[in-house]
């Protein structure tokens, strides 16, 4: 069984990471070597071309994957496969999916960009867009050029050094951006563990939790989304505070609020910590709460999106282990990545696809909360 997991998670990622380049986006040519534009063309083919095939391939593999999640998460609380194992199966998803294309995100783009700013032409991307350099050619494969720099400042002083590092090569620079992704994944699995043995939490469980679940794969090492490097700040901080290393946990804290602000809702859990003496389980509650409001307020502000949810998932890691919990991560992370099989199959986000989505969030919420209810009253009547 552990050899299933491992291979099969192998394949999954090596699925995913070949699936990735049927998103690359027409204008953008990654390599001028000839044979790889040829490799290019072959799986735009079926990612703009074979929508039926592309969206196919999509749905198998996000199966595969939530099938094994859920088989590595019942051998982790069997005691069947042991940290070593663990261990070797994220590093080397970590890997692969390094190699990735950011198939179902323009972000890491705009993140490249609003650097380039800074690095290339010497100006403030809070008061500058890309649309500002309408001859830069990065402009015809990004999105949202109409946009100036929303983050805060220290994500600026973590990628502009990357910029500065890339020399003005796209691909460098592209790479060296998701090893930062890569690197605050792998940080926050650590510090996951940490906390959970601070907390009395099962820590690889949670470990396993976070680092497997297909949403957290896609959105942090495939789309590489901002939200990873915000997370494993946070995380940092919270371990600090259990540590009482005051200092270290207020630059986590604020280093996480200063690169995304939704990291500021941690503040109310820390606060319930110091003052009422809250119980570790009812902290841990508290964060997971807080971390949803930040999701909710998110998607009033905007529209709900996927990668909202990393925000969540770090937290709900360490009591996933009690069903309700269980149930609402695996159906809502599932009916987030479904979310994007419209496009992939229509091509657009035109109507009725914004309708199909918000449909489908609701359903998953309800189904959440009926599955919950079924799975306690069958409890009860064993």
């Amino acid at each position: 069984m552990n050899k299933f997991i491992f291979y099969g998670w192998i394949a999954a990622a090596i699925a995913l990471l070949l699936y990735s380049f049927t998103q690359v986006d027409l204008s953008l040519t990654l390599s001028q070597m000839s044979i790889w534009q040829g490799i290019q063309k072959f799986f735009q083919q079926i990612g703009y071309f074979n929508r039926p095939l592309s969206t196919v391939l999509y749905v198998a593999i996000i199966g595969s994957m939530f099938f094994l999640y859920g088989l590595t998460l019942l051998g982790v609380k069997k005691k069947e496969i042991s940290q070593k194992q663990l261990f070797r199966i994220i590093i080397a998803i970590s890997i692969i999916l390094f190699f990735s294309y950011n198939a179902f995100s323009y972000d890491l783009f705009n993140y490249i960009f609003d650097a380039k700013i800074v690095t290339h032409y010497g100006q403030s991307p809070y008061e500058h867009k890309a649309l500002d350099y309408p001859g830069d050619p990065m402009l015809s494969f990004m999105h949202w050029t109409h946009r100036t720099y929303p983050y805060g400042p220290v994500w600026l002083l973590l990628t502009v050094p990357l910029s500065f590092i890339g020399f003005g090569y796209f691909l460098v620079t592209f790479y060296l951006f998701k090893l930062l992704m890569v690197g605050s994944f792998i940080w926050s699995v650590y510090l996951i563990r940490r906390i959970a043995i601070k907390l009395g939490s099962d820590p690889s469980f949670s470990a396993v939790a976070f680092a497997l679940n297909p949403l957290v794969l896609i959105e942090s090492l495939v789309s590489a989304h901002i939200d990873i490097v915000m997370i494993a700040f946070g995380l940092f901080g919270i371990l600090m505070f259990l540590e009482r290393k005051f200092i270290a946990s207020l630059i986590g804290i604020v280093g996480s609020i200063f690169i995304k602000f939704a990291t500021a809702l941690l503040i109310p859990g820390i606060i319930a910590k110091v003052l009422f003496k809250v119980k570790n389980e009812t902290f841990l509650y508290i964060l997971v709460l807080s971390m949803l409001g930040a999701v909710i307020l998110s998607t009033f502000r905007t529209n709900f999106q996927p990668w909202y949810l990393l925000v969540v998932l770090p937290f709900s890691a360490f009591v996933q282990n009690k069903y309700f919990v269980m149930i609402p991560v695996f159906v809502v992370s599932a009916a987030a990545l479904f979310q994007y099989v419209p496009f992939l199959y229509l091509g657009n986000w035109n109507d009725p696809v914004p309708i199909i989505l918000n449909r489908m969030m609701i359903i998953s919420v309800v189904m959440s909360a009926l599955l919950t209810l079924f799975w306690k009253l069958s409890k009860s009547k064993l």
